[in-house]
């Protein structure tokens, strides 16, 4: 059985392993809850300190540079929320009890009614990070909707009122983002570090290569 289209919720999270992977999956679908009112935070998990094929990269500068690039994706979606950097070194993230902590007391503190994340669930699925998202994901909606999980005396829990998984296998849910696709593309282009290695755009393209890519 398979639905479609939300009513655009109040406030959205979306929990990505990288820079970009949140534009990449869910970039159309976030830009059209925006524009209808919704909030949209976003929340990265590493510093995407691996994110570059150039084995002389200042890596110190990367990580700024691709959290400035996340930012400005954001606000090319519309998103006027908060966009949370966890810091965990890229390609060494692990879903641990402790990380686990860190998701449950941002999804209680920014109380969104969706949550979009990795699907850990998708078969051959080679990145670890994007497998440790997915599963720090789901249980952390577990852990922030029940109040013995993580008792804090500062939030109290939450129980967001639907998740969404991107990249599924058998996905039974469609958003309808016709009139979004261009914006999707303006935040994926804000992640200028990515233009050479994920989306094939070389240094001093004339156009050729953007053109391909919309």
């Amino acid at each position: 059985m398979t639905s479609a289209n939300l009513p655009t919720p109040g406030r959205a999270l979306a929990i990505g392993a990288h820079p970009d992977d949140i534009e990449f999956q869910c970039g159309a679908t976030l830009a059209k809850w925006a524009a209808g009112g919704c909030t949209i935070d976003h929340l990265v998990l590493t510093d995407g300190s691996k994110g570059s094929w150039d084995p002389t990269a200042d890596t110190a500068e990367l990580i700024r540079s691709r959290q400035e690039e996340q930012r400005a994706a954001a606000a090319s979606l519309g998103a006027k929320g908060e966009v949370v950097f966890l810091g965990h070194v890229d390609g060494e993230l692990q879903s641990t009890l402790a990380v686990r902590e860190e998701l449950t007391y941002w999804i209680r503190r920014l109380r969104p009614d969706v949550v979009l994340g990795h699907d850990p669930w998708k078969r051959y699925r080679l990145h670890p990070d994007h497998r440790h998202s997915g599963w720090l994901t789901v249980d952390s909606v577990v852990a922030a909707r029940d109040p013995h999980f993580y008792p804090s005396g500062d939030l109290s829990h939450h129980r967001p009122s639907a998740l969404l998984l991107f990249e599924a296998d058998e996905a039974d849910h469609t958003e309808d983002v016709t009139g979004f696709g261009e914006s999707k593309v303006a935040a994926l282009l804000a992640h200028r570090s990515q233009h050479q290695s994920t989306m094939a755009i070389p240094p001093g393209d004339d156009g050729t290569a953007l053109a391909a890519f919309r």
